[in-house]
C-alpha cells in the first residue's frame, strides 16, 4: 500500500439503537413535509443561512475528493431578471416545440408552463455548476470523473439543508442552460447542473395534490 497521509477519524458519535431509530424517524418526519414550491414570498433571508446550507452541501462525497461543484448565489434583481428571461426563452421552446406530447401530459396535472415569475420573486437563486474537466498549465484538459454524480449528491444535501433550516425550494432545469455561463460569468469547463430557487413560501402558496410512492414500491431487501 502506498504511503497515504491519514488522520484519526474523530467524527463518529456512538448512539444506542433506540436513539438511532428515533433520530431516523424524526428526520424522516421533517423531510416528509418538504414540497416543491412555486409561489414565493419576497421576504428576505439572511445570507448567513444560505452560506451554512452551502457549506453543508460542500461536505458531500465526491469522486477522488475533487469536489467538482460551484454554487453561484444570486440576489441582485437585475441578474435574477436576466436569468428569468433566459430560462423562459428556453422553456417556451420546450413547451411549444421540443417536448413530446406524453411528457406534456405528465406535466399537465402539476400546472407548470413557460412562465416563471418565481425567478424574480424569491430572494435567492442558487445556480449549481458541475466542473467537467481541469485545465493544465499548458491548456490541456484533464477529465473529472463522476462529476455529475458528485454534484447530484451535493445538491441533494443542499436541498435537505435548506428545508432543515426552515426555507423552501424549487429545483429547475431549463434545457439547455448555457445562458447561465454567460450571465454568471462561469468558465466553459463548468456545466450548469441545476437552478435552485430558495426562500419562504408565499402565504397563499399551494401545491399539487400528489402522493409519494409507498415504501414497498421503492425498497427491496435481499
Amino acid at each position: 500500500m502506498k504511503n497515504i497521509k491519514t488522520i484519526p477519524f474523530a467524527g463518529f458519535v456512538k448512539l444506542s439503537e433506540d436513539e438511532m431509530i428515533e433520530r431516523s424517524q424524526e428526520f424522516y418526519n421533517l423531510l416528509n413535509k418538504r414540497r416543491t414550491i412555486r409561489q414565493f414570498s419576497e421576504k428576505q433571508v439572511p445570507f448567513e443561512l444560505i452560506k451554512n446550507c452551502i457549506k453543508t452541501a460542500g461536505t458531500a462525497p465526491s469522486g477522488a475528493n475533487l469536489q467538482p461543484w460551484h454554487f453561484v448565489v444570486v440576489s441582485n434583481p437585475e441578474t435574477k431578471k436576466r436569468i428569468r428571461e433566459g430560462a423562459e426563452k428556453e422553456e417556451r421552446e420546450f413547451y411549444d416545440k421540443r417536448a413530446p406530447k406524453e411528457w406534456l401530459d405528465i406535466l399537465e396535472p402539476l400546472g407548470t408552463d413557460a412562465n416563471k415569475p418565481f425567478w424574480e420573486t424569491a430572494p435567492y437563486l442558487i445556480a449549481i455548476f458541475a466542473r467537467r474537466y481541469e485545465l493544465t498549465a499548458d491548456s490541456k484538459q484533464t477529465k473529472i470523473y463522476y462529476s455529475q454524480e458528485s454534484v447530484g449528491i451535493a445538491t441533494g444535501l443542499l436541498i435537505t439543508a435548506i428545508h432543515n433550516a426552515g426555507l423552501v425550494s424549487l429545483t429547475h432545469t431549463p434545457s439547455p442552460m448555457g445562458f447561465l455561463n454567460r450571465i454568471l460569468k462561469r468558465p466553459q469547463n463548468e456545466k450548469p447542473f441545476l437552478i435552485l430557487v430558495v426562500g419562504y413560501p408565499a402565504e397563499s402558496a399551494e401545491v399539487p395534490d400528489i402522493k409519494r410512492k409507498k415504501l414497498e414500491e421503492i425498497i427491496s431487501r435481499l
